[in-house]
């Protein structure tokens, strides 16, 4: 007579199976695949970026500097700028070779420094001259800086006499290439303007006080 086995699997093998199929299998390879591959992307996207700046180092004026003055360090920073290739910029290595030259034209501070600024003062322009107006308080007005593009005008006297002929009215256009505030107890303003020399001799001979007007050009 034959003998039957049991065939059902004891507890402890039942719970081998179970805990076998229902435990993952930890796949250490994948895992350290993954942490390389995010440190790969990472280098390359910083080598990207970095290669992506187009900015190069060039010179730019720290302070204003006039056309004919001998250009030292301290009138000069170092900016960095997406070079155009139509406007000739001063690389930053060659600070010490632009510090000791002259200025061929004034320099305004927060500019950037070309190669035609340099060299033997070439300001102002043939047919153009330069002219020192003093102003009374409140003839100038706020905001007037070199660089500024204003209007000479005449002030009309307050007082004058049945036989003296008004002066000429006079309306001419200028670039302010400085201002000096106060040069006197009076508060008395003195301003250097670029205009025509045509302009200027109007200026040169009228005969009243002048004033500036701030326009937008």
């Amino acid at each position: 007579m034959a003998v039957l086995a049991d065939q059902r699997p004891t507890r402890g093998a039942a719970k081998s199976v179970v805990t076998g199929a229902v435990r993952p299998k930890r796949r250490w390879s994948l895992l350290v695949g993954g942490l390389l591959l995010v440190l790969v992307c990472a280098g390359i996207f910083a080598v990207v970026q970095l290669s992506g700046d187009a900015r190069v180092q060039v010179l730019a004026v720290a302070r204003p500097v006039a056309a004919g003055q001998v250009i030292s360090g301290e009138d000069l920073r170092v900016v960095g700028v997406v070079p155009d290739a139509s406007v000739p910029l001063v690389r930053s290595s060659r600070l010490m070779e632009v510090v000791g030259q002259t200025a061929a034209v004034p320099l305004a501070g927060g500019t950037l420094l070309a190669e035609s600024q340099l060299g033997p003062a070439s300001w102002p322009q043939a047919g153009q001259a330069v002219v020192a107006v003093a102003l009374k308080p409140g003839r100038v007005p706020a905001g007037c800086a070199a660089g500024s593009h204003v209007r000479i005008v005449t002030v009309a006297k307050e007082t004058t006499t049945e036989t003296s002929a008004p002066p000429a009215a006079v309306s001419v256009a200028a670039v302010v290439v400085g201002v000096t505030e106060a040069v006197d107890g009076a508060g008395t303003s003195v301003v250097s303007l670029l205009l025509t020399q045509d302009d200027a001799t109007k200026i040169a001979g009228a005969g009243s006080e002048l004033a500036l007007v701030l326009v937008n050009n």
